[in-house]
């Protein structure tokens, strides 16, 4: 089985200048935990998850911690969050993007996910450009809808 077999080709996707709030209104209207980050060509240069944001937005001790009920005041949680709103993605995105091409086989995918602890992958042609994403959720259906 391969990528293309059960990718989402939602083009859903922001530019590097694009800010954070913004993003975030995006990501919460479509219901989505992240979204590639592409060029004008449509090229994948990065990735900005929620992940990403909380980590920007949570004090350092937070991810030592692993758990929110050692924060002090969750005011602080909002001033942070405001204070990084009308920054660039390109400030928080991972880059480079963790990225496969649409032929790659499904099992490849599956365990990239794993390894590297991701739940969604942007899929590229064989151009480099965004064609959709994969998720844990397409992999799992698909096995689950061939096993019947």
């Amino acid at each position: 089985m391969r990528v293309s077999d059960v990718m989402v080709r939602d083009l859903t996707a922001v530019t590097p200048d694009e800010t954070i709030e913004n993003v975030l209104k995006i990501m919460s209207s479509q219901l989505l935990s992240g979204v590639p980050v592409v060029s004008e060509d449509m090229r994948v240069i990065g990735f900005i998850g929620e992940d990403d944001i909380v980590k920007a937005v949570v004090p350092g001790y937070f991810s030592l911690l692993q758990s929110a009920s050692f924060l002090p005041d969750i005011n602080q949680l909002f001033k942070n969050l405001n204070l990084i709103k009308d920054k660039p993605v390109s400030q928080f995105m991972r880059s480079p993007a963790l990225v496969v091409n649409e032929n790659a086989n499904l099992m490849h995918v599956a365990d990239l996910m794993i390894k590297n602890n991701v739940r969604v992958i942007a899929v590229v042609d064989d151009f480099g450009r965004l064609v959709g994403v994969v998720n844990r959720m397409n992999i799992l259906q698909a096995v689950a809808e061939r096993g019947t």
